[in-house]
């Protein structure tokens, strides 16, 4: 689960509250009830998590994981999803971990995580990365109506990157149906002082060109 928190890239943890792995943090996650479907569980999960009634974001299934003895209770095979939305509130912790917390993902990435979460957190911000390249993922990091300026910041923050504002200019309004202006502008303290136009995410589903990493 990633969100924007400021400027950083963040992910969700719990704090383990049994064994095993008791007091480590782990990604959130839990068993799908008989009734349920892979995809309905997660998001059921991520509600729980977010302390909201329903998960309002961007939810796709990642991978699944299957190796032997990556739980050491018994034989667990985990489909993975990953998420993201803007401006999510402070968690709640579920009824197995002792906390809930957000993390930057580079602080994340050097934590020791239950489990293989390790791997699972590498993989899941590959696949973020690379979709910003050739999707518009990065509309689901902010909320709608939104400037160019913060579109930059979700491209510089999972990217580690700073970008030159005209040229990122360019590189998103040149890509046909990436964002779609909308009536008013931008308050001038949220955009360095200036009252910059506000967009809405364009029909496109895939960018034409893409833009690449630097």
């Amino acid at each position: 689960m990633f969100t924007l928190r400021g400027p950083s890239l963040s992910v969700l943890l719990v704090r383990r509250g049994e064994e095993p792995f008791q007091g480590m943090p782990a990604l959130p996650g839990g068993f799908v009830h008989a009734d349920e479907s892979a995809d309905v569980a997660a998001r059921r999960e991520l509600a729980e998590e977010t302390g909201l009634d329903s998960f309002p974001g961007h939810l796709e299934q990642l991978a699944t994981y299957s190796e032997p003895g990556r739980d050491p209770r018994m034989r667990v095979v985990s489909v993975v999803f990953v998420a993201f939305a803007p401006n999510l509130p402070e968690p709640s912790a579920g009824s197995d971990a002792a906390d809930a917390y957000w993390m930057p993902v580079e602080d994340a990435s050097r934590e020791s995580l239950a489990f293989d979460h390790a791997q699972i957190l590498a993989d899941a911000l590959e696949r973020v990365r690379s979709k910003l390249e050739y999707t518009t993922l990065a509309t689901h990091f902010v909320e709608s109506p939104f400037s160019i300026r913060d579109l930059q910041t979700v491209y510089e923050a999972v990217w580690d990157v700073t970008w030159d504002r005209a040229n990122f200019r360019r590189k998103v309004l040149g890509t046909r149906g990436f964002v779609e202006p909308v009536e008013g502008v931008a308050d001038a303290a949220s955009t360095g002082g200036r009252r910059a136009q506000l967009y809405r995410p364009g029909d496109a589903t895939t960018l034409h060109p893409p833009i690449p990493r630097p």
